[in-house]
């Protein structure tokens, strides 16, 4: 069923599932899904920065994977479902343990990148519940943060995470020199 949209452009439906909720659109054929979640659904959070896929403000959970919405188009979306920030709530609207441990640990401040940002971690800690410092860092790289120098965030992160692991295993990740580079330097450089 294609009609004519705005300024006599090509539009095609788009039928998709937005945070439990389905919606029956149409979209101009070369419209960006940044675009579409925004302007035609009201998605306001599923910001636009880059438009070139690098700052992560666009971040967004396609079928269960972490995608960046401004590189695809609202067409190829159709028939899928979409996680933005609003669907991590419960349906009640309490807030994710995520959202909240963000809150808590300062892990967010002028707000731009947080949705994005929540939805990497959501999509790392699903697939490791339990990362290190270094993988928490991987897990949010593809998300630019120009407020928080990632610290707080990376404390949140680790607020959320499973204790599994024993204690001793991240005993390095406190301490800037590790056992290993400790026994490397000459002793007048180890310091703790």
């Amino acid at each position: 069923m294609e009609k004519s949209g705005a300024h006599g452009e090509l539009a095609l439906p788009v039928e998709l599932t937005v945070n439990r909720q389905p919606y029956s659109e149409t979209a101009a054929a070369r419209s960006l899904l940044v675009l579409f979640l925004r302007d035609q659904l009201g998605i306001k959070t599923v910001n636009f920065g880059c438009d070139t896929g690098n700052c992560g403000a666009c971040t967004i959970l396609w079928n269960g994977k972490l995608i960046k919405s401004c590189m695809m188009l609202a067409v190829q979306a159709s028939g899928s479902e979409i996680t933005t920030v609003e669907g991590l709530a419960a349906p009640d609207g309490d807030l994710h343990p995520i959202q909240r441990a963000f809150a808590e640990h300062h892990g967010l401040q002028c707000g731009y990148c947080t949705p994005g940002m929540l939805l990497s971690v959501k999509y790392l800690l699903e697939r490791n519940p339990n990362p290190t410092n270094e993988e928490i860092r991987r897990g949010i790289k593809g998300n630019i943060c120009r407020c928080t120098g990632y610290e707080n965030i990376v404390t949140a992160v680790r607020a959320v995470a499973a204790p599994e692991k024993e204690p001793s295993s991240r005993a390095s990740e406190k301490d800037p020199v590790s056992a290993a580079q400790r026994a490397s330097l000459p002793e007048e450089e180890v310091t703790q």
